[in-house]
């Protein structure tokens, strides 16, 4: 018996001892091989196994094999998979990915991307494939809804509608780029989403820089800046389809093909995709096609050329006008309610509704003047064309049982088909016809906002030594804003009547043709900027930069003047505006960085403020520059298992100019130009990351806000929305809550590896301290309350992602569930007249909704 135990021991003893001998630690350390930058997540993995780890936010990693000579491999989004043949213990030091997409390290110099510890701004970077996991049926912006100082929403639910806000800055004041190239509009400074409907499918990444921002132009990133780097050409062939389904018969296919880069050097890859649906907002239904092509050709080893084309045809309902809750609560749609649609011969017919299509176009040039120095130039040009639906009535005198102007049965209720339902287009239809020759009382049109706009960036970048970074360029812009109205649908009447044209006062209008207001707005945009970045060792980073940029304005109006009025062309304004920002980041005891960075700029008046009155008579051309001041403390942590940041913020801004849009009583829109406001922004802002192990990652964020304003106004002036001015008020808002963005975020994710390459995320996020926007015409007194605070809310999404091979092809299936516990919220309000609850118009936020896709790459 004896024996037998010392046999059993020894047995065990030589079967531990072989596996401790078959064993090998890996070790190693992986950079991206065009940044020299550490590659946090990437997967190293035992060939032929499911053992494997995941590098730290260093890039470093450990590995124990199962066998002493073992392959390992390494993949990485977005780059290429790499195998590595191993033998006992090992450590393979510094290994470079290589990237998976040609001419990819070029445009992130035009674009200005921040590096993590070591350019001083807060960032935060979403890669493609969480885009990819978390997108689905959201809007393009709530992709950042976990990201600090963030808050974005739907807006009004509309396909593409979607809104976001940057430390409490609206989109007029975030800079957006695509791939280095600001497509805010060049007259308000606006971003319209709905326009760059297919963007989430062609995203490689996606970087979200605070405050005052990396990016070297003179661009309006009072909040921040949006840097959206889009997919270039892959170096190897391959591709993928894709479909998916949702809530509210929600449909989106597509496909994506490269050739990766062929024997002549040139390389091509083209997406496309279709996605319809019913909107889960009642009457916004919606239809986009999108499209994406790169053509890139390696000339030799000095000179790359890229061009790059995409866009998105969309149309799709809206809900503009908000609601009482009182509405929501009496309608039989709940939440869903929209009052801006209804029936006409049996079919959904919008009162109000979006339709753009804006392709972008760009060749860019990268040339490698030596070892040292190099140039990246971007020409660029888009032509969109498009706008909004809306509401027009005849100017005719009521007579003879003619009602004049009715657009105010769009809002009547004896015009609905039950208590707040779809309005019934086919009572208007029968009372136009019956109007014979005095023609349509109440009809349909569309404020269109076309344009062209052509521009040139261009950036030279050389190492003056190992050290020491000179980069300098050019940003020029050219842009011509073509805006009017025009009749789409008479609504079964035989003409509207228009006298908003000098040349032609009494015109009756048909389908197509422009009323109301013809005007154009040419805006030109000369900018120079210089940047150095001396790394005074390696450990403390810093860098120096100053814009300069001139904008001219000139507005064209063929309606308030006649064609042989020299007043329809007026002369052309400039504003010199200019900024100098400066930061250094310091690196210390390996695992932790602080930085700091202080900039004043000195911001163009928008052409709004120049041309106030919609008018070339009353032109406010010694328009002051907007001031702001910010500046910004940092500190962060990167360990083996936990990184976290910590951010605080401070940034006056005054003069500042606006538009305000709101409802009237009436249910139509007005405007407010409000001019010399000032507000103050200051906050703290915090996050991590937490690799409890190799299958669980926690992730958390928490922003606290303070924002207010600093000034009352007078003389506001509010204009309709055919433009004529209707009312002139002073406003009083002296220390009133920044309103429209929730001022307290915070947000806890989880993802767990269920089983290899089956992964279970939950995300919940959490708003507060927001304001519902306030009404120019219900703070016209003093001591006028704060304007009404809304609820506080929270939501869950989860996410279910899992991926299998079958022949030679890759299926990933994902399932996304948004709202999960259907919560009820609202996000959307404009103050009322008592500022509470009760007089508020509201949007309620999306309850509970879902999609399934799948992807096979190949």
């Amino acid at each position: 018996m004896k024996k037998i135990t010392q046999f059993l021991l020894m047995a065990i003893a030589m079967v531990f001892s072989t596996a401790a001998i078959a064993q090998s630690t890996v070790t190693g350390t992986i950079i991206d091989s065009e940044t020299s930058t550490p590659l946090p997540g990437v997967n190293i993995i035992e060939k032929g196994t499911t053992n494997g780890v995941s590098a730290d936010f260093d890039g470093n990693f450990t590995l124990k094999t199962r066998s002493s000579n073992a392959v390992i491999v390494i993949t990485y989004v977005g780059f290429l998979d790499k195998e590595i043949s191993i033998t006992g213990d090992i450590d393979l030091g510094t290994i470079a990915l290589e990237p998976s997409s040609f001419g990819l390290d070029e445009i992130h110099i035009i674009a200005s991307v921040a590096v993590d510890r070591k350019t001083p701004v807060a960032v935060s970077t979403v890669k493609a494939a969480d885009i990819e996991l978390k997108l689905g049926a959201q809007e393009f912006p709530e992709i950042l809804k976990s990201t600090p100082g963030i808050f974005a929403t739907r807006a009004g639910g509309g396909f593409g509608d979607g809104r976001i806000n940057v430390r409490g800055f609206s989109s007029v004041n975030v800079a957006v780029l695509i791939n280095g190239i600001p497509i805010n509009d060049m007259e308000n400074g606006r971003v319209y989403w709905s326009n760059w409907a297919g963007l989430g499918g062609v995203t490689s990444q996606m970087q979200v820089q605070r405050g005052l921002g990396a990016s070297k132009l003179a661009v309006p990133s009072i909040g921040g800046t949006i840097n959206i780097i889009t997919k270039t050409t892959d170096v190897e062939a391959g591709g993928n389809v894709f479909a998916d389904v949702g809530n509210d018969g929600r449909r989106k296919f597509g496909l994506m093909y490269s050739t990766g880069l062929m024997e002549n050097g040139f390389a091509v890859t083209v997406s496309a995709d279709k996605t319809d649906g019913d909107g889960y907002v009642d009457g916004t239904e919606f239809t986009s096609v999108s499209y994406f092509l790169n053509i890139s050709n390696r000339i030799n080893d000095s000179h790359k050329l890229s061009f790059t084309a995409f866009g998105a045809k969309q149309r799709h309902g809206q809900r503009q006008n908000r609601s009482l809750i009182s509405a929501y609560r009496e309608s039989e749609r709940g939440i869903k309610y929209n009052p801006d649609w209804g029936y006409k011969n049996g079919q959904v017919t919008n009162i109000e509704d979006n339709f753009y299509n804006k392709p972008q176009l760009s060749l860019n040039h990268y040339w490698t003047i030596s070892e040292r120095t190099s140039l990246s130039t971007a020409l660029y040009a888009s032509w969109g064309s498009g706008g909004g639906g809306g509401t027009l009535g005849s100017d005719l005198d009521a007579g003879a049982g003619f009602e004049g102007d009715g657009r105010f049965k769009f809002n009547s209720p004896d015009y609905r088909i039950g208590n707040y339902g779809p309005l019934d287009f086919d009572r208007i239809v029968d009372e136009n016809i019956a109007n014979g020759a005095n023609g349509s009382s109440a009809a349909l049109r569309a404020s269109r906002n076309d344009h062209n706009w052509y521009g040139l960036l261009s950036t030279l970048k050389t190492n003056l030594t190992d050290d020491l970074v000179l980069l300098g360029g050019l940003d020029w812009r050219s842009y011509k804003g073509i805006h009017f109205q025009e009749v789409t649908d008479l609504l079964g009447g035989q003409f509207v009547l228009d006298d908003g044209n000098e040349n032609n006062p009494m015109n009756f209008a048909q389908v197509g043709d422009k009323i109301s207001y013809n005007n154009n707005g040419l805006v030109d945009w000369l900018g120079v900027f210089g940047q150095v970045e001396y790394d005074v060792n390696e450990d403390l980073n810093t860098f120096a930069n100053l814009a300069i940029s001139n904008t001219s304005y000139v507005r064209e109006d063929f309606f308030n003047y006649l064609d042989s009025d020299p007043l329809q062309v007026t002369d052309r304004y400039n504003f010199f505006g200019y900024s100098a920002k400066g930061g250094a980041n310091y690196r210390f005891k390996e695992k932790h960085n602080v930085f700091a960075n202080i900039g004043y700029f000195e911001k163009a008046p928008n052409f709004r403020t120049v041309f106030p009155n919609f008018n070339n008579v009353d032109i406010n051309a010694n328009a002051e520059n907007e001031k702001i001041t910010s500046f910004e403390l940092g500190y962060g942590l990167r360990g083996e298992k936990f990184a976290a940041n910590v951010n605080l913020y401070s940034t006056l801004w005054e003069d500042r100019s606006l538009s305000i849009s709101f409802e009237q009583p009436d249910g139509t829109f007005a405007s407010a130009n409000i001019l010399g406001v000032n507000a103050l922004h200051r906050g703290i802002e915090l996050d991590f990351v937490y690799k409890a192990t190799d299958k669980l990652t926690l992730t958390g964020m928490a922003s606290f806000g303070d924002w207010r304003w600093q000034n009352d106004l007078t003389d506001v002036q509010i204009f309709d929305e055919d433009q004529n001015l209707i009312d002139t008020v002073n406003i009083f808002i002296k220390d009133l809550r920044v309103g429209d963005a929730a001022q307290t975020t915070m947000a806890l994710g989880m993802n767990l590896e269920v089983m290899p390459r089956t992964n279970f995320i939950v995300d919940y996020n959490y708003f507060d301290n927001l304001y519902a926007r306030y009404n120019p015409t219900r703070r016209t007194t003093e001591g006028a309350p704060e304007a009404w605070k809304l609820p506080d809310y929270g939501t869950f999404d989860v996410f279910l992602r899992h991926s299998f091979d079958f022949s030679d092809f890759e299926a990933i299936l994902t399932a996304r569930m948004y709202n999960v516990f259907d919560s009820e919220y609202i996000a959307d309000a404009l103050d009322g007249s008592a500022s509470n609850a009760a007089t508020a118009l509201v949007w309620f936020g999306n309850g509970r909704t879902f999609n399934l896709g799948v992807k096979v790459n190949f």
